[in-house]
């Protein structure tokens, strides 16, 4: 009998992978990367934040993309907008929700507070929102319920039962079987103004809107995710017309493959510096220099290059006009109009106060996707530093190089220092340690002179070269020169040109001397043979 009892034990006993955690993603850019594959299946999260941070859109896009994307029903059930505003807020993102109640795949209700639960003394009973509710998610099917919010539900609740309640509705939630996000305004206190239910969640999700340099940038954190990994950092995230998108910090552009192909820099000396090949195909590069240091007319250089090989290159400008580069390019000998015209050049143009970073990136993303370019220029890239943290550049710069790495795109940009920070961090961003092949332009001053410099810091994967090379830029174009030295020492500048007169002269005079000692001879011989 005990044997028998022992077997029924064990084939009862579940499988380790029977208790995995089930997720139910949600279809947003990014979400479901820092959470794992998406919110908890059949289970409630406790979506939080200030006024302004987006958790009605967040909770919306949810909604939506379970119809669009997976096939699932919802509901959305507002305490405070009603059904007609909501419809017109959320239109104005490129959500068609008319379309979908057409269909029957979303359900909206507008609940007034007070009219629909019944009232006893000193207590609320929410037997009459589980009747609503229940309906409303048999219409449609429902595999997905958004409540917002929770703050106005129980404004007026006892706080002596208010847990009690709070499980009961987490817990109702559960039985029937849906995936429910629930909205809460962020409290002054606690994480939320009643200070219970990210107690009593499965998951918490904080959003927040915060304000730097007069700019406004949207963050959001996952807090708690029972019987699931998640991310643990704060996130950046956007919402426009393309909808809501989280930028998580990924590591996909290390895992690509690298290429062994080459692309020229559009400077001969500089390719020879580079192993005499130039840069590895859908590697990062960075040109450091003072002000006035040639790195514009480098990337101006490599950029002209591409499009002149037929190949597409975005030019990224954070400091000056399209217009204006191409002009003031045209005085050293590089003609970027047929480039333009051709769009194989094409600019994103933008200052960098006129919105976040974020925004800034997305957009440079969504013109990439636009136009495939095989190589992306951005000039200066130290110019969007005024607009966040030296961190939150790095953070971004990241993500956007990992970005372009799984496109196999090539990525040049210009960072400006100043010559105090040269002897600290010649990188004053802090992000030379993340890019493949390190430029570096410097004055040299010499006898009251100024004459420019470059050398190669590093460039992975190749034997480069050690040597300083004189920089100079012309009406023909930029081109490198070795540096001479004499007995006097260093030959650069206009000490290089008046050298290099003096050889030649000395080389004719020579030339001249040599002519006429021959010239003797032939003349005595001849005199003689006579």
């Amino acid at each position: 009998m005990e044997s028998k009892t022992q077997n029924k034990a064990v084939d009862q006993k579940r499988s380790a992978g029977d208790y995995k955690l089930l997720k139910s993603p949600t279809g947003i850019k990014g979400f479901d990367d820092i959470t794992f594959g998406g919110l908890p299946l059949n289970r409630p999260t406790l979506l939080v934040g200030s006024i302004g941070s987006g958790k009605t859109f967040l909770a919306m896009e949810y909604i939506i993309n379970g119809i669009e994307m997976f096939n699932e029903p919802g509901v959305f059930m507002t305490f405070e907008e009603k059904t007609d505003e909501l419809l017109e807020n959320v239109s104005s993102l490129g959500y068609d929700i008319n379309r979908f109640i057409e269909n029957k795949t979303i359900y909206l209700e507008h609940l007034e507070i007070g009219s629909n639960i019944s009232k006893e003394v000193g207590t609320y009973k929410i037997d009459g929102l589980f009747i609503r509710l229940e309906k409303a998610i048999d219409k449609v099917n429902a595999k997905r319920v958004v409540l917002d919010s929770l703050d106005t539900l129980f404004a007026s609740l006892d706080r002596h039962i208010l847990r009690s309640e709070f499980k009961r509705l987490f817990s109702w939630l559960k039985d029937k079987k849906v995936t429910a996000i629930v909205t809460a305004e962020l409290g002054d206190v606690f994480l939320t103004r009643m200070g219970l239910e990210e107690l009593i969640a499965d998951c918490v999700i904080e959003l927040s809107n915060r304000i730097t340099n007069q700019v406004s940038t949207r963050r959001l954190r996952v807090l708690k995710f029972r019987g699931s990994p998640h991310a643990l950092n704060e996130y950046p995230f956007i919402i426009d017309e393309n909808r809501l998108t989280v930028f998580p910090l990924i590591s996909q552009g290390l895992q690509q493959k690298s290429s062994n192909e080459r692309i020229s820099s559009g400077i001969k000396k500089l390719d020879e510096m580079l192993d005499n090949k130039g840069f590895y195909l859908g590697s990062s590069i960075l040109v450091s220099g003072t002000a006035g240091t040639g790195k514009s007319s480098l990337l101006a250089s490599f950029a002209n290059d591409v499009s002149s090989n037929n190949q597409t290159c975005l030019f990224c400008a954070f400091e000056e006009a399209p217009n204006q580069i191409i002009r003031n390019m045209s005085s050293i000998g590089l003609n970027l109009h047929p480039h333009v015209a051709s769009n194989k050049l094409q600019f994103y143009f933008a200052r960098p106060s006129l919105q976040n970073l974020e925004l800034h990136f997305m957009a440079i993303k969504e013109t990439i996707k636009s136009i495939k370019p095989q190589v992306v220029v951005l000039d200066p890239i130290t110019n969007l530093m005024t607009e966040g943290p030296n961190s939150d550049v790095r953070s971004m710069l990241t993500r956007f190089i990992d970005y372009l790495k799984t496109k196999q795109v090539t990525v040049m940009f210009s960072a400006a220092i100043t010559i105090g920070s040269i002897s600290r961090n010649p990188s004053d961003e802090g992000i030379s340690s993340m890019v493949d092949t390190w430029i570096m332009l410097e004055d040299l001053e010499l006898e009251g002179e100024r004459n420019r410099s470059m050398y190669v810091m590093k460039s992975r994967g190749m034997d480069h070269s050690k040597e300083v090379r004189e920089f100079i830029i012309s009406s023909s174009g930029v081109n490198l020169i070795p540096i001479a030295r004499n007995k006097q020492g260093i030959l650069i500048g206009s000490k290089r040109v008046a050298a290099e007169k003096e050889s030649k002269k000395a080389e004719k005079e020579s030339k001249e001397i040599v002519g006429k000692k021959n010239f003797q001879h032939q003349f005595s011989e001849d005199g003689d043979v006579q």
